[in-house]
């Protein structure tokens, strides 16, 4: 039976070492500051950014909230934007997604100053994590490496599989796992024998946002089974891989929730400590 990746338990350390972090800065006249800006009325975003809110307070970051209606223009966005890149007490900022549909949200992602850029998005944060160099690192990926290595899971030299090609969690997952000198694949809804290449995974991580698509059809024995997916269905939430179906196959996995998903929210006050630290070295 796989024993359990205990997200939320890692989380509590990261959070730990950033309010430790956070708890110097101040020391030093830095209050690490991040402005989540949210447009319209999604419950799930609202509930998200209420919990990055009471993440930010427990760890000491001073949380700006800016919240405006689903009918906001792409004019405004951008102007609150602009705002936040030019405060000097914001060190990192957040545009929470989805955003409504008639707004650009590549266009919102690309006016964040890179330096800020604490969810790890910008074409130059990735262009970065393409070549090799330090940059923010997109939370739930980052989340995952964390996690492997609390668990002492070391990717090198093993066959990590990715599920799901996004730019928010499937590419850099796979950049971050190449990074750590595994061999990498990375399928998606025009693979040939998805549970068979599955399969050849060492590691298998599934960020689809199909609930309970991965079975033990798809599962090495012994694997190490990551499940990234967020799917709110009438049984509650549950995760991209059949838990029940999966455990008795794999030696790890992650439970939904409480696996990868408080590792994402841990991440991004990780990287806000970070842009505060480096803020007086970038001026």
């Amino acid at each position: 039976m796989a024993q359990i990746i205990d997200g939320t338990l890692v989380a509590k350390h990261v959070r730990d070492e950033v309010a430790a972090r956070v708890a110097q800065l101040r020391m030093q006249g830095t209050v690490p500051g991040l402005a989540v800006i949210l447009v319209g009325d999604d419950p799930a975003s609202a509930s998200y950014v209420r919990m990055k809110e009471r993440d930010c307070e427990e760890v000491g970051i001073a949380s700006r909230d800016y919240r405006r209606p689903a009918d906001t223009t792409q004019a405004d966005l951008n102007e609150i934007i602009d705002i936040s890149n030019a405060d000097p007490d914001v060190h990192g900022i957040l545009v929470q997604m989805p955003l409504p549909a008639h707004l650009d949200a590549e266009q919102a992602i690309a006016r964040i100053d890179p330096a800020k850029d604490v969810d790890g998005f910008h074409p130059v944060s990735l262009g970065r994590l393409v070549r090799g160099l330090p940059a923010p690192r997109a939370c739930t990926p980052w989340g995952v490496m964390r996690m492997l290595s609390e668990y002492g899971i070391d990717p090198s030299g093993k066959s990590a599989v990715v599920v799901g090609r996004s730019t928010i969690v499937g590419k850099p997952m796979a950049l971050m796992l190449l990074e750590a000198n595994a061999t990498v694949t990375v399928c998606h809804s025009k693979t040939v024998d998805l549970p068979g290449v599955c399969r050849r995974a060492d590691i298998l991580v599934a960020a689809i946002g199909r609930p309970k698509m991965i079975d033990a059809d798809y599962v090495k024995p012994g694997a190490v089974v990551i499940d990234v997916g967020i799917n709110r269905t009438g049984e509650g939430m549950v995760g991209d891989v059949d838990l029940e179906a999966v455990a008795p196959v794999a030696s790890y996995i992650t439970p939904v929730p409480g696996g990868v998903g408080p590792m994402t929210r841990a991440m991004l006050l990780a990287n806000t400590a970070e842009a505060a630290a480096l803020a007086p070295l970038a001026r």
